[in-house]
Order: C-alpha cells, then structure tokens, then sequence
C-alpha cells in the first residue's frame, strides 16, 4: 500500500489528482477519461500506470474494456489521506468542468440502455437475452415456491420435483414407468431430498387420497395419457379445497411423427379444450396461456392451463 509521501508526490501532478478524482466517484475507461478530460490515450494510461503502480487505483477488465477505479483496499489512513487532498483540489474551476463532463459520460450510457429496451419494447419477451430461458427462469422461481405438499402427475425423473423439493414440505412424484420411478429415487437419495417421494402410478388414477395436496403439476404429460380429462379430474380430487392445478402441454400440432419419436398419444391440444378440461373438472379462475414457441420445425408451442379448486 502506498505510504503518505508517496501518495502526496503522486497526488502532486494536477492530471493525476484529476483522474483519481473520476475515478473515486465512478469506474471508467480510458477512451471515457480522454472524453472527460480532453487529453490522448498515451497520457492518460501513462498517469493510470503510476496510480496503479502506487496502489491507488484498480482495475477490473469486462470484455474488450478496462474499467478503472478508486482502490476499495485502500488502508484508512492513505485513503483518509487521499479524501483530503481532493476535497481541496476539488474547489478548483478545472474540477468542476470535470465533474461535469462525468454527469454527460454516465447519462449517457443510461441512454445507451434506455434506446435498446425502449427498441424491444413489447417484444423483448420474443427477443433473445442472453442468459435468459425457461429453464433459468424455472429454476429461479420454483425456489421461491411456499412450504406447500406437491404432486407431480407424469413426472418422469421429476426435475421440477427436485427443485420444488428444496422448499416445499412434501413432494409427491408419480410415474407409470417403474424404471422412471427407480432413477427418481436415486437422484431424491443422492441430493438428500427426503420430502421427495416417488409413486408408481398412473395420472388418471393416482394412488394419493381425496384433498391432500396444496399444488398439483402436469407438465408435458397430459398428451400421454389415455384418456388426459379423467388426468384433470384426478388432479382436482386429490387437491384440497382451494388448491391449484398448474397444466404445462403442447398446443394442439399437426406433427404426427410425435406419436413415433415421443410416444405421444395426442398431438396437443388447443386453448379451448385446455379450458374446458379444467372447467368440466370443477376448477374456477381457470386459464390457458401460451408461454414459449419453438423457432425450429414443427415449431412446437407450450400452452400454460391454471386453474383453482373451490374452497366450498
């Protein structure tokens, strides 16, 4: 850490007083300080390497970019040091122009960001993002998810499962396929999830009594069943009075190639069967949503159905 005097000599040079002024108060590039401080590239990066050198500066590199800043390692004293030395170059007309030319530089990358979403306005959500998918944002939100009980009807190894697991006081996962059922153990076991329970079972009679869920899930499973109604109507039975059913499906498709690859016994259904289904079912509050589109052939689109179990 630089001792006192050295931080004074280095602090002496009125372009360095400057930068570190800048920097104290917002990382910034080199090509940002040129801006601010009307002076070359050479200079400048000449001036941050002494900074540097003299442990008073950072750097954080994001990108193609160098992002400068004040060292937040600073000991007290030198930082102390270093605050009452700028405090009185500060009053200084030169600072003040520089202060100024900081507010111009930061508003406008506000308005960089600004101009882009004011752009995808409406259709950000069709938009790519980086970082951004269904699965993320499932993983997201299924840990917020309440202490509640939890069927999972078709669930497969039960991904959703364990995840919802992690908060939920109890998670029941029913599967037809014994060897679904098997691996769903072993993955439950291997991350310690106790409150996983896995059922062998079929959705349209499931082995779980009357009322004695909060949520209950079908998610891409209601086109493998024989007979996806009689699914709904399970699903509301073992729900308790003001529970919800939450339908993740396919809207109805024409690829009849899903039968084959996918074991598929329908090609999806439309928005309106969806609504009925759940309505035939008892539900009240009921309603279907599509959520995601597949760009690539057949272009699959997932439809969302919720709906609520009357509390009397």
């Amino acid at each position: 850490m630089a001792e006192g005097w050295e931080t004074l000599r280095l602090l002496s040079e009125p372009t360095r007083a400057r930068i570190l002024s800048l920097v104290r108060r917002e990382e910034l590039t080199v090509a940002e300080l040129q801006e601010i401080l009307g002076m070359g590239q050479s200079r400048i990066s000449s001036h941050l390497g002494l900074l540097r050198q003299g442990n008073l500066v950072s750097d954080r590199r994001e990108g193609k970019h160098s992002f400068y800043g004040l060292n937040p390692s600073l000991g007290g004293s030198v930082r102390n040091l270093v605050d009452s030395a700028l405090a009185v170059a500060e009053e200084d007309d030169l600072f003040a122009e520089d202060a100024r030319n900081l507010e111009r530089i930061l508003a406008r990358r506000k308005q960089v960001a600004e101009k882009y979403f004011n752009l995808v306005a409406g259709r950000l959500g069709r938009s790519y993002c980086p970082g951004r998918s269904w699965q993320a944002l499932g993983h997201f939100l299924l840990l917020l998810s309440p202490r509640i009980r939890v069927a999972d009807l078709g669930a497969g190894e039960g991904m959703i499962s364990q995840l919802l697991a992690r908060n939920a006081e109890k998670v029941f996962c029913i599967d037809s396929s014994p060897r679904m059922v098997e691996v769903g153990k072993e993955l439950a076991e291997k991350n310690g999830l106790k409150n996983l329970q896995y059922k062998l079972g079929d959705i349209e009679d499931v082995p779980m009594k009357d009322g004695s869920v909060d949520l209950a899930i079908l998610s891409q499973a209601l086109h493998h069943a024989e007979k996806p109604k009689q699914a709904i109507s399970e699903a509301f039975r073992i729900l308790k009075p003001g529970g919800r059913l939450a339908v993740l499906d396919l809207d109805e498709h024409n690829f009849e190639k899903a039968r084959e690859l996918y074991a598929d016994k329908w090609l999806g259904f439309s928005e309106n069967e969806l609504y009925q289904f759940l309505r035939d079912a008892g539900f009240r509050s009921v309603e279907v949503t599509p959520v995601s589109r597949e760009e690539q052939e057949p272009g699959f689109v997932t439809l969302l159905a919720t709906g609520l179990k009357p509390s009397a």
